[in-house]
């Protein structure tokens, strides 16, 4: 028996079922594991692929595709890879067997050459049996993908040139969105000790005072949309910020933090979600003393989730509680900290 033949020729399926989407994503974590195995596929670096080369995950959010990919994972660990590979390729409607060729593929460029490294040409030829793809039909696949490749780096160079002339040419007082979605004055001074922490699809100022003020921004999908129209703006807005964005941005970091207060307001940004969460012993956002140590402090952390031209927005504003200070009443504390959401959301223009 060959290397890859318990990959590839395996007689079982999965009693469960696959939809083609899921099919696709099960076919690169197959390719991930060929040559290593299960435990070291990376969930998150093959989202990044598939979201970016593969056009079926087009609208799907990063967390939607994470959970394809936990999907057909869990049917390889409980089934064998040989098992979801099988049960995937019966799932492919003829018209995105390449496509999946293409999910594969992608796995095995190496990006820093973008080429197939040599040591894969044995599973890239199984693989390519497996699927009953022809050679004319395998190179030019391979082709594409590694001009897709080579799309994604000129693209990554020349956002890399617009934000050194960024730098150098705009106001150096004002932070823009690399998306373009929004500018905004920034609210701490950069001379001060005043810092800027930047990912996708989030800003996060503070400073050593105890100031955090954050925006976070996602681009809406059209299946986000229908689900907006399904439920109402409430109770998305209610939804997305307790039951995943609290649990995944805070709680998941500090287990003793707890939503004290929810609001929702119409007559704010065209209807506006707000949040207050106590945040006991946060390490967030620390106040350096006198003798140089870093001490950690209660905080309470206010959210404002809303939507402006087809983004979601939650603006953060967190304040921190040093040396024994109290806080007051829930209340006072809840509308003082709105009330500087709001003054901050006011220095934000949506381009």
């Amino acid at each position: 028996m060959g290397k890859y033949d318990k990959f590839f020729n395996s007689n079982k399926k999965s009693e469960e079922s696959l939809s083609p989407e899921e099919a696709i994503a099960a076919i690169a974590v197959v390719i991930a594991a060929a040559d290593s195995s299960l435990e070291e596929v990376d969930p998150e670096f093959l989202a990044d692929i598939l979201w970016g080369l593969v056009e079926i995950y087009e609208e799907y959010s990063d967390d939607e595709l994470l959970e394809t990919l936990d999907k057909v994972i869990v049917i390889a660990e409980e089934n064998g890879v040989g098992v979801l590979f099988n049960t995937a390729k019966d799932s492919l409607t003829d018209d995105l067997v390449l496509d999946a060729y293409a999910a594969g593929i992608s796995v095995l460029i190496d990006e820093d050459e973008l080429r197939i490294p040599k040591g894969k040409t044995t599973l890239l030829k199984k693989f390519q049996e497996a699927l009953e793809i022809n050679d004319e039909e395998a190179k030019e696949v391979i082709d594409e993908v590694i001009a897709s490749f080579e799309e994604v780096e000129d693209e990554d160079f020349a956002e890399d040139e617009d934000e050194t002339e960024l730098e150098e040419d705009s106001n150096p007082n004002v932070y823009e969105s690399p998306s373009g979605n929004f500018i905004v004055l920034i609210p701490v001074d950069i001379r001060q000790g005043g810092r800027i922490q930047t990912q996708e699809g989030l800003v996060n100022f503070s400073d050593d005072s105890g100031k955090l003020l954050r925006i976070d921004y996602f681009p809406i999908s059209s299946k986000q949309t229908e689900e907006i129209d399904s439920v109402g703006q409430e109770e998305y807005l209610r939804s997305l910020i307790l039951n995943k964005y609290v649990p995944q941005t805070i709680v998941a970091n500090l287990p003793d933090a707890q939503v004290k207060h929810t609001e929702y307001q119409e007559d704010i940004l065209q209807g506006a979600y707000f949040v207050l969460v106590d945040m006991p012993e946060v390490s967030t956002i620390t106040k350096t003393g006198n003798n140089g140590t870093a001490t950690k402090s209660n905080a309470y952390r206010g959210l404002l989730g809303f939507i402006y031209d087809n983004f979601l927005y939650v603006v953060s504003s967190q304040r921190s509680f040093f040396n024994g200070e109290k806080p007051g009443s829930l209340e006072e504390e809840a509308e003082s900290i709105k009330q500087d959401l709001l003054i901050f959301v006011d220095t934000i223009e949506f381009t």
